[in-house]
């Protein structure tokens, strides 16, 4: 019947040609480069959204463009505007003021309507 030798020269056999078969497709393609590299050929109009995007000049606009230069600062300068502000909105003191307003708004109706 099946010795172990038999059963493990299956398994080994099985685990190589398995091997074998999902190593295949790797073998056959290069590594893929370190860098992407930049379009061989450009479009000559980048007619899809993800085409625009690649071929959309931004150092030139970063460069010669005003606004671009101060919305870098704006964003830097509002983020921590927006966290304090934030902050106070989500505190446990203001959700309770909230709460509060919220329950006198509804007596208000209830008792306006019934």
């Amino acid at each position: 019947m099946f010795t172990a030798s038999l059963v493990d020269k299956f398994w080994k056999k099985f685990n190589q040609k398995l091997d074998e078969f999902i190593l295949y497709d790797f073998r056959k393609f290069p590594p893929v480069p370190p860098k992407s590299l930049p379009p061989a050929r450009p479009m000559k109009f980048p007619y899809t959204f993800s085409a625009k995007i690649a071929q959309f000049p931004y150092r030139y606009y970063f460069k010669n463009q005003w606004i671009f230069h101060y919305y870098v600062y704006a964003v830097g300068l509002c983020i921590p505007i927006f966290m304090y502000i934030s902050r106070l909105a989500n505190s446990e003191e203001n959700k309770a003021k909230w709460k509060a307003i919220k329950q006198k708004e509804k007596e208000e109706y209830y008792h306006k309507f019934h």
